[in-house]
């Protein structure tokens, strides 16, 4: 790469699951209309036909007159041509297909465990993790193997196995997991700020907030506006829309969109534990005892939805019809920004610049009360080749001991993984807080999945 003022030219990325339909046009939005970056991006993808038609809308892209970000984008078909000289490597896969993740979620609704997204913890989560596992050991051997000084930015779920599979493959690999969930409890202490105080046109980067846990499990115990404390305004919103919950204004709400709640758990997790929760309702449930998940006319009652497999297969066929008319040129990359932060965080690791955002890191005692070591989301500091985290503090006892348990069982998922232990496994499903029945039919549930993914688990005694 080459600087020049305050630009960089040259930069080389490589972008491990390249041929992604809806994140990779996102991805290449984000480097079209930024000025400060320009360079190469090397697609890399199993299915290399998916890689090769984003080349195609890549180019196409790349001669029009609105953009800013002047990039050549090229498919590769090895893992290690695409890693070759990279200055900075991008993971978004989907561990497995939208089959496998359909077991995830539906195969435990037979015992009565419902589930809304299915991709962090819960039994979903575990199944996802066992196959996303062996995905990133080969990806970190590859990475120290061709660019070790690389910077590796994770967006897979789950992503603090994900994440925790990297440093356990290379210890020295400069990599980090990203989630834009707090970036939406920003914009809701913002829409608190216009509703409460009449004050409008904050921007969540002007919401100031710590950040304490793990990924999907995330809680703020301060937030300001302008030296403006927030948790007492937060306190009084809260009391304003606990029974009937939160809907802004003109965006989408919980009944027309399964990716929408009207926030009500998260009101309640606060006057719970007086602490913000900073996930969206939908992850935050998976985490707790199924007081949220009980049954879907329960999930009702707390206004959010379980996202079922079968939209996310009518979804991706939608996707490949619209990437069919991007090759085409019947229709454009839209040019606006994506609301992920990789593009920022990559160019003050470049200099360009000095941010703070939360970030999925090892614990090096930024987190009090957790394992050193284990990947826990905080605030860091992001600046020229460095990544410096904050001190968060600890979480009161309580919320600790509601994050522990899935620090701990996570570690438990990982060194099953890695050693494909199918009893240590199971040890990990049970003691999850969503599998709350019988042993026997949990063991029979466990199999029936761990079945539905064998193709996905090598070396498994499946």
């Amino acid at each position: 790469m080459e600087y020049a003022g305050d630009r960089v030219k040259d930069l080389n990325i490589a972008y491990i699951g390249g041929g992604s339909r809806g994140w990779a046009w996102k991805l290449m939005s984000d480097f079209a209309i930024d000025e400060q970056l320009s360079g190469n991006v090397k697609l890399y993808d199993i299915d290399y036909e998916a890689a090769y038609a984003n080349e195609v809308i890549a180019d196409k892209l790349s001669k029009r007159d609105d953009i800013k970000g002047k990039w050549a984008y090229k498919a590769v078909k090895s893992l290690g041509e695409a890693l070759t000289g990279a200055d900075f490597v991008i993971i978004s896969i989907l561990p497995g297909t939208f089959e496998e993740m359909a077991s995830d979620i539906h195969a435990p609704e037979k015992y009565g465990i419902y589930q809304a997204v299915g991709d962090t913890v819960g039994p979903g989560g575990l199944l996802r993790a066992l196959r996303a596992i062996p995905m990133y050991v080969e990806i970190a051997e590859a990475i120290k193997q061709y660019c070790p000084k690389a910077w590796v930015i994770n967006y897979t779920n789950p992503m603090t196995l994900c994440t925790a599979t990297l440093y356990q493959v290379f210890p020295e690999i400069n990599a980090f997991g990203c989630c834009h969930e707090v970036f939406g409890t920003q914009d809701l202490l913002a829409a608190a700020l216009k509703d409460l105080e009449g004050i409008e046109g904050v921007s969540r980067d002007e919401v100031k907030v710590n950040v304490l846990g793990i990924n999907h499990f995330t809680w703020l115990d301060k937030a300001s506006y302008k030296g403006m404390d927030l948790i007492p305004l937060y306190e009084r919103f809260v009391d304003k829309y606990y029974e009937e919950g939160y809907i802004e204004e003109g965006k989408d709400n919980w009944l027309t969109s399964f990716f929408r709640s009207a926030q009500r758990v998260k009101f309640d997790l606060f006057r719970r534990y007086g602490l913000i929760a900073a996930a969206g309702d939908r992850h935050l449930v998976e985490f707790m005892p199924p007081w949220y998940l009980k049954d879907p006319d329960t999930v009702k009652a707390w206004k959010f939805n379980l996202t079922p497999a079968s939209w996310r297969m009518k979804n991706r066929e939608k996707l490949l019809e619209k990437s069919k008319r991007l090759v085409r040129g019947e229709e454009e990359v839209e040019l606006k920004p994506s609301g992920e932060e990789g593009v920022r965080l990559m160019k003050a690791l470049l200099g360009l610049g000095e941010m703070i955002s939360n970030v999925n890191i090892p614990n090096q005692g930024q987190l009090k009360g957790i394992p050193l070591g284990a990947i826990v989301e905080t605030n860091a500091v992001f600046t020229r080749d460095a990544i410096r985290p904050l001190m968060a503090g600890q979480l009161p006892s309580d919320v600790q001991n509601l994050v522990m348990r899935h620090v701990l069982n996570q570690q438990t998922i990982l060194k099953a993984g890695l050693t494909k232990d199918k009893s240590l496994a199971f040890r990990a499903f049970v003691n999850d807080p969503l599998v709350t029945i019988d042993r026997n039919d949990a063991q029979t549930l466990f199999d029936e999945m761990l079945q539905n993914t064998k193709t996905y688990l090598p070396g498994w005694d499946v």
